[in-house]
């Protein structure tokens, strides 16, 4: 097999493809200039790619951006620059006309089930607007489609004319997820989906999301805060802080070998079953909080926080690439990479003082 017909086909096996996307948002500023404006540097230079049929987790600290990248792949934010291609098409700056008949491949799954279902219409109507809006289905064949999403996502198609009052935080969740069914789509985006249910309710959902994805051949891109529910989900994991990635790798080459710092301190937070492994473990404290985004810092944007933070780092943005002798799907932006066995909480980072300053500031959207 030529080089070049293998190429077109792992191509065609990538369903969403964002390149150097960046989002920023205006704010007020103090500033005497007339027209002078601050922005917020929610999403800077993001790349990264999601296959057909896999999930990619994506992780990081509240204020990291990861929800406005959502956003911008559903277009439901304009896009400051970068490219979006969705299943081979550019989707960037698509009229809302052009983008309408797309909506039904690209559904979101919002965080809070209280909040994203409107509480003074039933169900039914709730569910069946996909077809409403899109004039597929009316009366009596709605109404049976709606059902049938209801009975899908595991809840009583008798419930049709409850109001959503009248269920709980997962029973509700599952109508989140029958509304994004509705139309069969190609990508499903999931915004912390489980983080306001308890973790009884968490299990079921996430259950739920795999056995759809299995019957379905869904892809999701699964946005959350809890690790250890991005490592059950997630084919390939994407961690971001303050609007750039900064490692991608499949799910079980970021447990095994966590290349970046930050990488490292997150998972040195996920709670172990054994407690003896606990106990052995040295939990990793960050300083202070995360920079402003209106004034993110020089080069890479972790050094004021990081243990291994060199003069480099102020200097120099670091390059997302293969680190250690890594594999080429294995990627991380850090100068001084954490090398196996590493206990980064020895570390001490050798720059001024000064330039270790956290600024607080506004914090872009998680």
């Amino acid at each position: 097999m030529s080089m070049e017909t293998t190429t077109n086909r792992a191509d065609g096996d990538v369903l969403l493809r964002v390149e150097n996307l960046v989002k920023h948002f205006p704010v007020k500023s103090g500033k005497l200039v007339p027209g002078e404006r601050d922005y917020v540097h929610a999403v800077e230079d993001v790349s990264l790619e999601v296959r057909r049929g896999e999930t990619l987790g994506l992780v990081g600290e509240t204020g990291c951006g990861k929800s406005t990248l959502a956003r911008c792949v559903a277009r439901l934010y304009p896009v400051t620059g970068g490219k979006i291609t969705f299943d081979g098409q550019d989707i960037t700056n698509l009229s809302p006309r052009r983008m309408r008949p797309l909506r039904r491949e690209i559904q979101m799954i919002f965080q809070d089930p209280y909040g994203s279902l409107n509480p003074r219409r039933r169900v039914g109507s709730i569910i069946g607007d996909p077809f409403s809006i899109h004039r597929t289905a009316r009366g009596e064949d709605r109404k049976k489609q709606v059902q049938h999403l209801m009975e899908l996502v595991g809840l009583n198609p008798e419930h049709y004319n409850r109001f959503p009052a009248e269920f709980s935080g997962g029973q509700r969740q599952r109508i989140g997820v029958a509304r994004a069914l509705a139309f069969r789509p190609k990508l499903i985006i999931c915004d912390e989906p489980v983080s306001a249910l308890d973790v009884s309710i968490q299990a079921q959902i996430l259950n739920l999301l795999s056995d759809l994805q299995r019957d379905l051949g869904l892809t999701y891109v699964f946005i959350a805060h809890d690790l250890s529910v991005v490592r059950h989900v997630s084919n390939r994991v994407a961690v971001m802080y303050l609007g750039k990635i900064v490692e991608e790798s499949p799910v079980d080459g970021m447990w095994a070998h966590p290349r970046h710092p930050y990488t490292d301190a997150l998972l040195s937070a996920v709670p172990l079953p054994d407690p003896d492994h606990a106990q052995q473990r040295e939990r990793i404290i960050l300083a202070g909080d995360v920079p402003s985004p209106i004034h993110p810092p020089t080069g890479c944007r972790f050094h004021p926080r990081c243990p291994k933070a060199r003069p480099t780092c102020v200097s120099t943005e670091p390059e997302l690439t293969p680190r250690l002798g890594d594999e080429s799907d294995h990627v991380a932006a850090c100068h001084f990479p954490v090398e196996d066995g590493e206990d980064i909480s020895l570390s001490k980072p050798s720059i001024a003082e000064d330039q270790r300053v956290i600024e607080s500031g506004l914090i872009a959207g998680a």
